[in-house]
Formats: structure tokens, C-alpha cells, sequence
């Protein structure tokens, strides 16, 4: 688990269906862009506004299509642990190389629920679990001492950080010291940081649209050369600063439509983005790249 893994977005036609042909497109274009990694059905993905029957469908898809070349992350969370379990060997089953599971939301677990939560999905699997902690969403931040414990389990491979905070994966890190563990920068402004702290890479949604510039973020911090690749983290701000312009994966969606690949509209409830927004996506990805 580890260089720059897109949190890639699920292509919808008109019809609000799942766009097969788009979805090709898109893999073969982050694959040309030698991403190391996909990452569906996250929060990016609109995996929670899928019904099940189209979750599986589309890692079928994604996973037919990747056909190895780079490992394939499913997202298989939710709220039950049985429920959980169920889609998980199911995905397993289609071909997934390792499993994404969100911590449960709503109704925020205690530490030792959240323990036996992955412990159980863990035990349930053949297929590394990479946990997903992204507290803003789901009300409750995995703690240093779980992850200690969860680190020690043989199916548990990593964790996934979208907490925006440094320090916490950084806590992240030395807690799993010692273990066959990976830590992720879930969150793209930390993308550098992370991998200063020792994180082993991110899962970055700008990848979708900004792909050259996050993979060189990761190699030019493989080469030593910290200058260029501060350079090339600060660079994704305009872009991450319009991300507010729309609900999640709006402004995303229609900036990967900029580079010539169009994954139509986030679902409802959330709205196509106004004129006037549109126009300033293009101005900030045109700052990136001339058609």
C-alpha cells in the first residue's frame, strides 16, 4: 500500500446509471498518468448513494478492466458489521485486492465496538482490510490505542487518514510500529507531510484531475528532492480552494470533465454546480494545463 492511489469517482450518464464507457476511460487515463493505485466506492465515489447491486457491478467493472496492473481498493463499509461482512467476501470474491472499510457513522461506535468491528470484518476475509478513518464524517476519530491493537492483526494492512491532521497520523505511524502496517494521507494538503512523517503514500481524490502532479509529488519525494516536490504540493491549493464551490464530488466531477472525460453529475441530492462556478473550475485547471 503505498505511493498515490486515486479516490476515484463513479462516472454516472444522464440517466444517473452507472456509465460503463466512462469508466473505462478514466481508468485507462489514470493509468496512462501511472497512478499506483485505485480507491472506489469512497466517499469521492458516491458509495454511499449505491445500492448494492451497483457496488458490486462496478468493482466488477473497475476490477475486470484494471486487470492487475495496479492493485484495485474496494470500498465495503457501512453501518453493520454483518451487512459489512456480506459485501466484503463478496468483493473479495470478485477479484478485489484489498478492502476499504469506513468506520460506522451515525450512531458514532465506542473505541472497543470499533475494535471489534474491523476485528470482525478482519477474520471474516482472505484480502487486506485498509480501515478508513474520516471523522468529520463519521462523528468518531479512530483512536492511537485502537489502531495499536488493530495493527497486530494479520489482515489489517493499513489505514486510510482523513482527519486533516498531522499529528494524528502521525499518532498513526507510532502506534504501528514494528508491524507490517501501512498508513495513507487521506487528506491531499498533508500528501508531503505524511510521507515525511512515514506515512507509505495517499489516497488523493485531486488525483482524479490533477493525476501528473500528485505522482510527482510522491517521486520527486523518492528522489530526495523536498524543494520540488514542497513545490508541487502547494501547487493543488487553487484547486483544492474551489473544491467548497460544490458538495462532494460535484467540483471534482466537473473538473475531470475539463480533461476531456465526461463522468456526469454527482447524484441527488447533490446539484450540478452554477455557471458561474463552472467557470472557475475551468480558470483553476486551465492554471494546471492548456487543452
Amino acid at each position: 500500500m503505498n505511493g498515490i492511489i486515486t479516490a476515484m469517482v463513479t462516472p454516472f450518464n444522464d440517466k444517473g446509471e452507472i456509465n460503463k464507457q466512462a469508466t473505462k476511460d478514466l481508468i485507462r487515463y489514470l493509468l496512462e498518468k501511472k497512478i499506483d493505485g485505485l480507491f472506489i466506492l469512497g466517499t469521492n465515489g458516491e458509495f454511499h448513494v449505491l445500492e448494492e447491486k451497483e457496488k458490486l457491478s462496478f468493482a466488477q467493472l473497475v476490477i475486470d478492466e484494471v486487470s492487475g496492473q495496479v492493485p484495485v481498493y474496494v470500498g465495503s463499509g457501512g453501518n453493520s458489521t454483518k451487512q459489512v461482512v456480506t459485501l466484503s467476501k463478496q468483493m473479495t470474491e470478485l477479484g478485489a485486492d484489498a478492502l476499504s472499510v469506513i468506520s460506522p457513522y451515525f450512531v458514532p461506535p465506542t473505541e472497543h465496538e470499533l475494535v471489534a468491528h474491523y476485528t470482525t470484518i478482519a477474520d471474516a476475509v482472505t484480502i487486506p482490510v485498509l480501515m478508513y478513518n474520516i471523522p468529520k464524517n463519521t462523528g468518531v476519530n479512530i483512536s492511537k490505542e485502537a489502531v495499536t491493537v488493530l495493527a497486530r492483526h494479520e489482515n489489517i494492512a493499513g489505514i486510510k487518514d482523513s482527519s486533516g491532521k498531522l499529528e494524528n497520523m502521525v499518532s498513526y505511524i507510532h502506534a504501528a510500529e514494528g508491524q507490517s502496517f501501512n498508513v495513507l494521507s487521506g487528506s491531499d494538503s498533508l500528501i508531503l507531510s505524511g510521507l515525511k512523517a512515514g506515512a507509505t503514500g495517499a489516497v488523493a481524490a485531486t488525483s482524479n484531475a490533477l493525476p501528473e502532479i500528485d505522482r510527482a509529488i510522491y517521486q520527486l519525494w523518492l528522489e530526495g528532492n523536498l524543494k520540488e516536490a514542497e513545490a508541487m504540493q502547494q501547487s493543488i491549493e487553487p484547486f483544492r480552494a474551489i473544491l467548497k464551490l460544490g458538495t462532494i464530488p460535484s467540483v471534482l466531477k466537473a473538473a475531470v470533465g475539463w480533461r476531456g472525460i465526461d463522468v456526469g453529475s454527482a447524484r441527488l441530492p447533490v446539484q450540478p454546480l452554477s455557471p458561474a462556478s463552472l467557470q472557475q473550475v475551468e480558470a483553476v485547471m486551465k492554471e494546471h494545463y492548456a487543452r
